[in-house]
C-alpha cells in the first residue's frame, strides 16, 4: 500500500477510534442536536466527573471532530463537520440488519 493510501485509513482509523465510547457518542449527538455545549453541561449529560468528560472531548477534538471555544471561564464544543450524523444514520441501519438477520433465525 502506498503511504499516501495508508495515511488516509489511518486518519479513518482514529477517527472511528474517537467515536468508539458511548459516552462519546452521546456528546456528539447532544452537539448535532445543539450546536453547541459547555463542558459542564456535558459533564451532567454524560453522569461523568469533568476530567473524564474533558478526555473524551480532548479525543473528539484530536480527531478533528469537535472544536472548542473559551469564554472566560467556561469552553463551548461544537462539532466541526456535522456529516458524521449521516455516519450515525449508517450505523443504525446495519443495527436494523442484524436485527432482521437475528429475527430470521428466531422463526
Amino acid at each position: 500500500m502506498d503511504p499516501v493510501t495508508r495515511a488516509r485509513y489511518e486518519a479513518r482509523a482514529k477517527i472511528m477510534k474517537a467515536l468508539a465510547h458511548p459516552a462519546r457518542l452521546l456528546m456528539v449527538d447532544e452537539l448535532s442536536r445543539t450546536g453547541e455545549r459547555c463542558v459542564c453541561e456535558l459533564t451532567e449529560l454524560v453522569g461523568s466527573d469533568m476530567s473524564t468528560v474533558s478526555r473524551h472531548l480532548a479525543l473528539l477534538k484530536g480527531a478533528g471532530l469537535v472544536e472548542d471555544e473559551k469564554r472566560g471561564q467556561m469552553v463551548f464544543y461544537r462539532l466541526r463537520a456535522r456529516c458524521v450524523m449521516s455516519f450515525f444514520k449508517c450505523i443504525e441501519s446495519v443495527i436494523a440488519c442484524n436485527a432482521q438477520s437475528q429475527q430470521k433465525l428466531l422463526t
